[in-house]
């Protein structure tokens, strides 16, 4: 087992910073997939606003009511068009995040057993006769703690996955509604 007490708290320090590391990072991945998503919101409602302005503006200098409507027509397909590049957007954002972290779980992971199994070793080493059921308990202590932390990263990619898979089925949604209106636009 350990020599010291001072090896068991030097061991634990590190997987608790390796943790530490790991939810940081995994953290400011999602601040960041978040500022990408808000900015990305503000300039399309942004786009929106104006477009509306300019169509209503458009609208309201009509001389009869086909000419109003040619011109609502004409708008509602750049406004289908922004809709389905906003989904496309979007989606590129999501990936981005789950790649981010999905790399930065892995390389986090990767420390954590390699730590974890220096820990063990150490455990092992110099182990006085009788002293197995201790081993053996600190070891299964490790192995569970290594396996909750396992299922949080799990987790956490589970989540991405999720919303992923919301952003792709909202997309999907749009890009025909888009597809279906543009020829009626054109008529």
């Amino acid at each position: 087992m350990f020599t010291n007490p001072e090896q068991f708290a030097s061991a634990t320090k590190t997987l608790f910073e390796l943790q530490m590391m790991t939810f940081n990072a995994l953290t400011s991945k999602a601040v960041q997939g978040v500022e990408q998503v808000v900015a990305l919101n503000m300039a399309t409602a942004k786009n929106s606003a104006e477009a509306s302005i300019a169509a209503g503006k458009e609208m309201s200098q009509a001389k009869d009511p086909k000419e109003a409507m040619a011109s609502l027509a004409a708008h509602a397909e750049p406004g289908m068009a922004g809709a389905v590049a906003y989904g496309g957007q979007l989606k590129d954002i999501i990936e981005d995040i789950r790649t981010e972290f999905t790399q930065a779980a892995d390389t986090h992971m990767a420390e954590a057993k390699s730590t974890l199994s220096a820990l063990i070793y150490d455990v092992t080493q110099n182990v006085k006769p009788g002293s197995e059921n201790a081993v053996a308990i600190i070891k299964t202590a490790i192995d569970n703690a290594f396996q909750g932390y396992e299922q949080v990263t799990q987790a956490t990619r589970q989540a991405v996955q999720v919303v992923e898979a919301q952003v792709a089925k909202a997309s999907a949604q749009v890009a025909p509604g888009a597809a279906a209106k543009a020829p009626k636009a054109k008529k």
